[in-house]
């Protein structure tokens, strides 16, 4: 029992390490089938617009959108490539340590069947202790030549297992070389195909530079839409967190309640405790690649032009795809907005999340929802099929990024 208890301490000393390299290149392998999907879908979508569509900065911004996912792909490969260096090397000395065991349990076990061996003839075994001077003596004797015998049977065994570990080693060895070899295939592939995205971004740049007034027109119509959609969220949310104050109010005077609680804004505290607490750990309202990502930014061809504040993330998806809650709440208002079609506000006591560019809505005001209900149906404006959706704290936007699951 006490051997084999050392021997399972041993194999888990060794593999510790090579279960967390395994934990992170699991993690990055499915980053990267994660981009891999991105970029497809993309790469679908750059497809349809050249058969439906001349519209260069809708295609600008997909093929921008292709680049960033392709570059965080080679940067994938690059960690991976990184664990699976330090994981060869890792089984590399795990090989050489055993190997170094298998040859001295080898040499050792040499010696006691050669010792054997010369004194193979049970007739001097049992003259060795008809020898003995006492019967404790010959007792000893006796439990030397059994201990040897047992020991020569445990030295076979520990032979055989450590034989047994190293040819597993040898074979995981194997097996990463072989994986960090497809990885660095892959990232060559991934290079050369990011040359020619960069190629296509400086096709699309130079023709929106030769017809700038066309586009720049095009431009300053989506910063309008993208300033009136800020304006409206922002007045929504002002309105909301004010009828909520009066609510809060009214239900004081009502009950002569001086605490300054109601059941309402304990139940809306208790939502938001609630909300706050899964931050980084949210669904996504929809499955697709990011296109466009929160905060200020300039245009990436006229680059002295400073776009609109953006206060969520938009995403490319799937014609016809769902959009669902990222988490339980209120639908407090739906509106339509040009360049946005209709958006849905839903309240998670003081957070809230919109859902917009919606086809068809599948709730009303004051509907209750849950976590992942289909709030409704992603439209197809312009030839795009783009989903934008916001996240703010009061009357703070947040980086959806940083509340959604990674």
């Amino acid at each position: 029992m006490r051997k084999l208890a050392i021997i399972l301490s041993v194999l888990l000393c060794c593999s510790l390490p090579a279960w967390g390299q395994n934990s992170s290149i699991k993690k990055l392998e499915s980053q990267r089938a994660q981009l891999e999907k991105d970029i497809a879908l993309l790469g679908r979508k750059l497809d349809q617009n050249s058969k439906s569509s001349s519209e260069a900065l809708n295609n600008l911004t997909l093929v921008k959108g292709k680049i960033t996912a392709r570059e965080q792909l080679i940067a994938s490969c690059d960690q991976t490539l990184k664990l699976l260096k330090d994981s060869i090397a890792i089984c590399q000395g795990e090989i050489d340590r055993l190997q170094a065991r298998h040859d001295t349990l080898a040499l050792y076990y040499g010696r006691l069947v050669r010792g054997a061996y010369k004194n193979r003839d049970s007739r001097m075994w049992y003259m060795y202790i008809l020898a003995s001077e006492s019967i404790g003596q010959g007792l000893r004797r006796a439990g030397y030549l059994r201990s040897l015998s047992a020991e020569m049977s445990e030295q076979a065994l520990r032979i055989r297992e450590t034989s047994a570990q190293l040819e597993v080693e040898k074979e995981r060895l194997t097996g990463l070389k072989e994986e960090a070899d497809a990885v660095r295939a892959q990232e060559v592939r991934e290079r050369s195909r990011l040359q020619d995205e960069a190629n296509e971004m400086n096709r699309l740049v130079n023709q929106l530079n030769k017809d700038r007034k066309q586009y720049q027109k095009q431009l300053q119509e989506k910063n309008k839409q993208k300033e009136a959609l800020n304006k409206k969220i922002a007045d929504m949310i002002r309105a909301e967190q004010e009828a909520a104050k009066k609510k809060a109010n009214a239900g004081k005077k009502n009950s002569g309640n001086t605490s300054g609680k109601t059941t309402s804004t304990a139940i809306d505290t208790k939502l938001s405790n609630e909300f706050a607490a899964n931050k980084g750990r949210l669904p996504w309202p929809v499955e697709g690649a990011i296109v466009e990502r929160f905060g200020k930014h300039h245009h990436p061809v006229y680059t002295n032009v400073e776009l609109p504040q953006n206060n969520g993330v938009t995403l490319v998806v799937k014609r016809g795809c769902e959009a669902k809650a990222v988490f339980n709440g209120t639908v407090t208002q739906i509106v339509v907005l040009p360049g946005y079609n209709q958006c849905v506000l839903v309240s998670h006591g003081s957070y809230y999340t919109l859902y917009s560019k919606l086809k068809s809505v599948a709730v009303k005001v004051g509907d209750k929802v849950t976590t992942g209900q289909v709030v409704g149906t992603v439209d197809t404006i312009g030839g795009e099929d783009l989903f934008h959706f916001e996240l703010w704290k009061d009357s703070t936007p947040q980086n959806p990024e940083n509340w959604l699951r990674n």
